[in-house]
């Protein structure tokens, strides 16, 4: 008889392993102290194919084995967002406040469903979110949910956008089909990508310099038919080039016809916090719903994205799911605004909490701080960009996203700086396509980047 309980133990896997907590917790106690992170980058899909090769099997496997083969075959190719060199795409930079708390929120397999199971995650994320929705000046009643990401965010709100106004439409007798959305041509892919989920068209507002204005809106909508129209969608700080949209003007034209207005602030949302920037944002406070990404600038783990309504009722009359065996969370006047039924999910991690943590720690100052500092960062570039006799700057930055041309450059040479600067672990720099033209592109989020690091880029360029 079998009498080796590690083997025949079924619950073997959930047994407490002192050995598994030390080898893990040592990785990332060595990783947490790091003061830069370092950006790594390429790998040799071969040599990681090998070293994987026969990993996973019947039989368990030491840990140190494991752990030394994620750190010199995957880790390495995985590109560290949060690196105060990581200028590409929209960078990460969570603060150690909130990756550790990310952790509390993993080891205790905290979900984050429903206040019948999880009120105390709620009530943290709840309370998050109202500091949110305080920052953008929306009334006490607005309230929301945190998603995976600004698609899953701007997806959502749609969906309410939509079902709202086939609830009006369906009384006053008005056609449900063909619903249009007026968007501006700067929207981020996600806007398009939803609009085709939920089977609705868009107008779409060209704009002159990648901002839609009153002007904009007044003549991109003065010859088309907007009897199907339902929302208008705005950008705060597009993920491109940081360009803020008129809101006010979007907001009276949504109010004046009776669209839903919201706003995708996914990326630049949190350059309300910076002081100087506060007036571009004049109108936010009227959305319908408006989302924000705190695993951007809001500085915590990926993966979050704080989705937030005027009226969450509206939400939670289109999202709530029915099944009999969801009733029992549904039977408290407490359960009003369940996470689960503010968004498309049902299951979902207490992804919020890490931010919630935080917030509580550092404080809102510090967090002001953080924004200011990859706002002036920008300014720097754009200054030094302007000294320089061979690169021009596309255009004054709105935010903490710099877009520059090199006279006599294509696209083959944006790639091979981008590609030399990573290999010479310098910085990770990604080219962009602005009005046709591939162009150069710096983000500034991560408060550690210095001076000196920008000067590295910029001096690459010579």
């Amino acid at each position: 008889m079998n009498t080796d309980l590690s083997k025949t133990d079924p619950a073997r896997m959930h047994a407490p392993d002192q050995h598994l907590v030390d080898v893990v917790l040592a990785y990332v106690t060595e990783r947490l102290a790091l003061t830069e992170a370092p950006i790594d980058g390429f790998g040799d899909r071969d040599e990681m194919q090998q070293a994987l090769e026969g990993l996973i099997g019947s039989e368990p496997k030491d840990p140190v084995a494991v752990l030394s083969i994620y750190e010199k075959y995957l880790s390495e190719t995985v590109l560290s967002a949060d690196s105060p060199r990581f200028f590409g795409f929209i960078p990460a930079a969570p603060t150690k406040a909130a990756l550790l708390f990310d952790m509390v929120v993993s080891a205790a397999s905290l979900q984050g469903c429903s206040w019948l199971e999880a009120a105390g995650a709620v009530m943290a994320e709840n309370q998050a979110l109202r500091t949110m929705a305080d920052i953008a000046e929306m009334p006490q009643g607005a309230s929301g949910t945190f998603v995976s990401g600004g698609s899953a965010g701007n997806l959502s709100a749609l969906v309410v956008a939509r079902d709202t106004a086939r609830a009006k439409r369906i009384v006053s007798g008005q056609p449900l089909y063909q619903l249009q959305v007026v968007v501006s041509d700067q929207a981020h892919s996600s806007i398009k990508n939803a609009l085709n989920i939920v089977d609705m068209g868009a107008i779409v507002i060209p704009t002159t310099h990648g901002r839609m204005t009153r002007e904009n809106l007044v003549q991109g909508l003065a010859h088309q038919d907007l009897s199907n129209v339902v929302a208008i969608v705005a950008t705060a700080g597009t993920t491109n080039a940081g360009i803020i949209d008129q809101l006010d003007a979007a907001a009276d034209i949504a109010e004046s016809q009776g669209w839903w207005f919201h706003v995708d602030g996914a990326y630049g949302g949190a350059g309300m916090l910076d002081p100087g920037k506060r007036h571009l944002y004049t109108g936010i406070e009227r959305v319908d719903s408006l989302v924000m990404d705190p695993h951007k600038w809001w500085f915590a783990p990926f993966d979050s994205a704080a989705l937030i309504y005027k009226d969450p009722h509206l939400a939670k009359g289109v999202h709530t799911q029915d099944a009999s065996y969801l009733n029992v969370i549904h039977s408290s006047e407490l359960t009003e605004f369940n996470p689960s039924d503010l968004a498309y999910h049902l299951t979902r991690r207490a992804r919020g909490m890490a931010l919630w943590f935080s917030l509580a720690v550092n404080g809102l100052d510090a967090y002001r701080d953080a924004v200011v500092a990859g706002n002036e960062m920008a300014r720097y570039a754009a200054d030094q960009i302007k000294a320089h006799p061979d690169v021009e700057l596309v255009r004054e930055p709105d935010l903490s996203v710099v877009l520059l041309r090199r006279n006599g450059w294509t696209a083959v040479n944006y790639d091979q700086w981008s590609t030399d600067l990573l290999e010479r672990q310098v910085a990770f720099v990604t080219s962009s396509i602005w009005q046709g033209e591939t162009v150069g592109r710096l983000v500034f989020l991560h408060p550690g980047t210095t001076t000196a690091m920008v000067d590295d880029v910029l001096a690459a360029l010579n």
